[in-house]
């Protein structure tokens, strides 16, 4: 069956209505599906070396949150380098990127026919959209002049939405400065994967704080990614091209925490025996990623206060002072608020580090970005672990939404490259499939905590004293495997400071102090 002018004419309309760059996708590619009669179809877009899909029709869900790196995929590779229609032959050596990702076909996952169109604009390649059918013979009755129609109408698609969110992007910038747009205009390098409301709203917030020198102050749960908002919003500020220097505060022993925040000068403390820059320092004329920044102690909140003040530091043993061009970008899962009113944090440096708060949704508040998430680790898990396939189950794909993850987007992460390990041990041809079975967790309901008697240790013995540091021990060896050994969320969950709850660790023999 040919392609008709009158269906290239509605597929030309279609890119001119007036939707959502997402919608417009989704009904340009139902449109080829339907003219095509393919079994499956995907448009991408290319950049990085990497083919990113916008829309899929007939494979599974989870592929939208795939990225297809060309150095793997050497059928995509093949449509990036061809610069026109690409006819793979039903034989072909090549493995297809979408083997096993076509829902409802049983073993039978090998796709038979696949032509790729390369999407080009201005002489440069901006995309392309993959057709994939069963029958070795689907796409005969189509010439490549049909194809190339179709090609040349999605490539305009794609330009024009491409360019209308650069522009969107140069005017949120031009809001903050004069400067020459071009001087600053960078495509957030680390991607922030999610469809849903509050993300949309997230990357908004991101585009324009990031061109602005303001503090960023990033608010939300362990896990939510806030390491990767941090790097966001350098890559998107005029300090791009400038380090992005990173310090966790948590894990720092308050004996240590001021050299590595300022650096110490030879000879200033005993073990200084040279030189050395703190992290601010290192960070000049960039930025500095204070990551659990509620952590630090109160002394060292002062001297941090003056930097952001003064722009001046100075090192420990140095009686000279230090100039410094630093932009803060601190991060918390505490209430920060809350803790000024309980006087564990300064006020005027919660005010200098809060210019711009952004919150870091968690995973129960964005669902729909689940599936997209899903696809996006498994890819990553596949390369990992050098498989050929990896692919989700429905029933997995359903067990993974329907669950809390108490540990968002991290715990999912996690879960999903353990399981990838577990399927991999069944792997037929390197292509491995992902089950419930392999995930540690069947239910959203999280286990009971234990009332405080049923933590005692068995076996008490002693006096009042003995008892008491043996619950104590057992109690904190109990919350520390909760939170998967992180001493600083586990003083969080047992309502103590950091630094008292290390020195109370030490005294009853779980950690032992460093020689």
């Amino acid at each position: 069956m040919a392609l008709s002018q009158i269906e290239l004419t509605r597929m030309a309309l279609d890119i001119t209505s007036g939707l959502s760059n997402h919608d417009r996708f989704s009904r340009l590619l139902d449109t080829i599906r339907q003219c095509l009669q393919c079994d499956a179809a995907a448009l991408l877009q290319f950049s990085g070396q990497q083919f990113t899909p916008l829309a899929i029709d007939g494979l599974s869900p989870d592929v939208l949150g795939r990225r297809f790196v060309l150095q793997d995929h050497p059928r995509l590779e093949a449509i990036a380098r061809a610069g026109d229609i690409v006819r793979f032959p039903a034989n072909s050596d090549l493995p297809d990127p979408y083997d096993g990702l076509i829902p409802n076909q049983g073993d039978n996952l090998t796709v038979h026919a696949c032509i790729g169109l390369p999407l080009i604009a201005d002489g440069n390649l901006i995309g392309a959209i993959t057709i994939d059918g069963f029958d070795p013979n689907q796409f005969k009755s189509f010439n490549n002049e049909q194809l190339r129609g179709i090609s040349a109408i999605a490539a305009v698609s794609l330009s024009n939405a491409l360019l209308i969110d650069k522009l969107e992007k140069q005017a949120l910038q031009i809001q903050w400065d004069n400067a020459p747009s071009n001087s600053r205009i960078n495509a957030l390098e680390t991607e922030l994967i999610g469809q849903s409301a509050v993300m949309q709203t997230l990357q908004q917030e991101i585009a324009v704080a990031a061109p602005t020198d303001l503090n960023v102050l990033i608010l939300g749960e362990t896990g939510t990614g806030k390491e990767l908002i941090a790097n966001a919003i350098h890559q998107g500020s005029l300090r791009a091209n400038q380090p992005l220097i990173y310090l966790n505060c948590a894990a720092l022993p308050e004996s240590v925490a001021e050299s590595e925040l300022f650096g110490h000068v030879k000879g200033a403390f005993t073990g200084a025996i040279s030189n050395r820059s703190g992290k601010f320092e290192m960070a000049d004329k960039g930025s500095l990623f204070l990551d659990e920044i509620g952590e630090l102690p109160l002394t060292l909140q002062a001297k941090l206060l003056r930097v952001l003040q003064y722009g001046d530091l100075q090192k420990i043993g140095d009686d000279r002072s230090l100039k410094v061009d630093v932009r803060i970008i601190a991060a918390t899962n505490k209430n920060l608020k809350n803790e000024v009113l309980a006087g564990r944090f300064r006020a005027d440096l919660y005010h200098r580090l809060s210019v711009f708060p952004l919150v870091a949704p968690p995973l129960r508040e964005r669902d729909q970005d689940i599936t997209l998430l899903c696809g996006f680790f498994v890819e990553r898990s596949r390369k990992k672990l050098g498989l050929k396939g990896l692919m989700l189950s429905p029933a997995s794909l359903k067990l993974l939404g329907d669950y809390s993850w108490p540990g968002n987007v991290r715990e999912l992460e996690h879960s999903i490259y353990r399981a990838g390990i577990l399927a991999r041990a069944k792997a037929t041809n390197n292509i491995a499939l992902i089950t419930p079975e392999h995930f540690e967790f069947s239910t959203n309901i999280e286990p009971a905590k234990p009332s405080s008697l049923e933590m005692l240790p068995s076996g008490i013995a002693g006096g009042l004293k003995q008892a008491t540091e043996q619950f104590q021990a057992g109690y904190i060896s109990q919350v520390l495997a909760q939170h998967e050994n992180n001493w600083a969320a586990t003083a969080r969950a047992l309502n103590i400071d950091s630094g008292n709850l290390h020195r109370l660790a030490k005294r009853l023999g779980l950690k032992h102090s460093k020689k």
